[in-house]
């Protein structure tokens, strides 16, 4: 057996299909990464930190890379639908499977509304149709979707996912044309916003810092390729295959798009507050900028709702499978989709759109502020299970088709700048809510995780006595 499944609960309910190839899941782990905080929330990051926002991503595509190979040694060892919550599981105890499996389910259960709302607020412009209405529906139409069957998801999420790639890659095309000057009608060209307005890092290392923490949101996503890779014929292959794929794409992705956008558009101009992709196509005199980028923001964030709806279900069937959620949420229809986790899911989403709707700010604001801090939790949690694991690993013998290179010191690196990182957020303004609500979030959770793992072993002992 393998040293990674030496605590594995057998599963609970039924079993999930195997209806996705290797190119949808690919496609499904980019899509979930490009959403509406790629094409118009980079503007934030630009404003926090000037053209040194290539510094942040930077940064945060070296952390992010390093994670998802911890990740891709763990998922290809044993390939299962919990992912890091599984190996969590199975390397700390149940009490943090339990923990970060919940927080990652919330996580996606607060992204499908924030997409939803703003999609809403484009088609309802359009439509004239109250935003709420337009966000239910958009949620309710890809929950029947993703209940339907897991080869009709992967296939719709395949052609949003390319869209949004092809889109990206003729913007970034379009891009470096106006800035060798090549592009007619440009008002713009050359790299000069790199440094003439006000330097290369205008906001000095608290500018890097804060734009460091929507870089670091801005790559989650790519986990989803192990989660989607268990309802594959085969899992280890798959997820080999598209963590290599996924990884570099996106780091060229939005290295690309963000230099492009910095280097034809200053820092601090006024038309970033309409979104750094439509500044940008103004800048070159693209006509109809607005209706262009709001067209793929609206299918950008169709395939990220969809990938939410998947990632949140899965996660929610997985943690039914060992206990750790309504049993029924691990019941699946005939041809293996969790409809119940689904259902669920998507109903909680639904509550929070309507909240976002109809309650006060302050009521709603403190629960988004987690999503940053949450992604930098999961990020070390999946370090820290991947040294405890291979080190077993390692004193077993066993064999590996993928290794994190000189371990253990990229891994002790990388847990020691997230922990780090966690606690320079204190200090940056605006971030200390967001630490302070996930704090009390995470730890609420470990308290509930502790109490089942001691209650469970307690009843193991009776049972055992008896």
């Amino acid at each position: 057996m393998s040293t990674y499944n030496t605590q594995e609960t057998p599963p609970v309910g039924g079993k999930l299909s195997k209806g996705l190839n290797s190119r949808q899941i690919t496609m499904i782990s980019i899509g979930g990464v490009i959403g509406a905080g790629f094409f118009v929330g980079s503007a934030s990051a630009i404003s926090a930190a000037g053209p040194a926002v290539l510094v942040s991503f930077a940064i945060a595509a070296v952390m992010v890379i390093l994670v998802m190979t911890m990740l891709g040694e763990l998922a290809t060892a044993n390939p299962d639908t919990g992912s890091f919550s599984t190996y969590a599981q199975q390397a700390l105890g149940r009490w943090a499977g339990f923990s970060i499996g919940w927080l990652y389910w919330w996580f996606y259960v607060l992204v499908i509304p924030l997409e939803a709302i703003v999609a809403s607020d484009i088609l309802g412009g359009w439509l004239g149709v109250p935003s709420m209405l337009v966000g239910a529906a958009m949620i309710a139409l890809l929950t029947a979707t993703n209940i339907l069957s897991v080869k009709n998801f992967g296939t719709l999420e395949y052609w949003f996912s390319l869209f949004k790639v092809i889109t990206i890659l003729a913007f970034t095309a379009l891009g470096l044309t106006a800035i060798f000057g090549l592009l007619p009608g440009s008002s713009t060209s050359g790299v000069s916003h790199l440094w003439i307005d006000g330097g290369f890092a205008p906001t000095g290392g608290t500018g890097i810092l804060a734009a460091l923490v929507l870089a670091m949101f801005s790559f989650t996503g790519m986990e989803i390729v192990t989660i989607a890779a268990a309802e594959s014929p085969d899992p280890r292959t798959s997820i080999r295959k598209a963590i290599r794929s996924v990884v570099w794409r996106m780091v060229i992705f939005y290295f690309g798009s963000i230099f492009v956008i910095v280097s034809l558009v200053a820092w601090n101009a006024p038309a970033l507050a309409n979104g750094s992709f439509q500044a940008t196509l103004e800048a070159i005199n693209i006509p109809a900028a607005a209706t262009i980028v709001q067209t793929v923001i609206l299918v950008g964030v169709a395939s990220t709702l969809n990938s939410a709806i998947f990632t949140a279900s899965r996660m929610g069937y997985s943690l039914a499978s060992r206990g750790d959620a309504p049993r029924s949420w691990a019941k699946t229809t005939h041809n293996g989709v969790p409809r119940i986790s689904i259902f669920y899911s998507s109903a909680a989403s639904l509550i929070l759109l309507v909240a976002n709707y109809t309650l006060p700010q302050a009521v709603l604001v403190p629960l988004i502020a987690t999503i940053g801090t949450i992604a930098l939790v999961m990020y070390l949690v999946i370090a820290i299970s991947h040294v405890i694991l291979r080190k077993r690993a390692i004193a077993s013998g066993e064999k590996l088709l993928v290794k994190v290179p000189f371990f253990p010191v990229l891994s002790y690196i990388t847990i020691a700048f997230i922990l780090v990182f966690l606690g320079l957020m204190a200090f940056v303004p605006g971030h200390q809510m967001e630490l302070g609500v996930s704090a009390v979030l995470s730890l609420m959770l470990v308290v509930i995780g502790v109490y089942l793992q001691r209650r469970d072993a307690g009843d193991a002992t009776v049972m055992s006595r008896g």
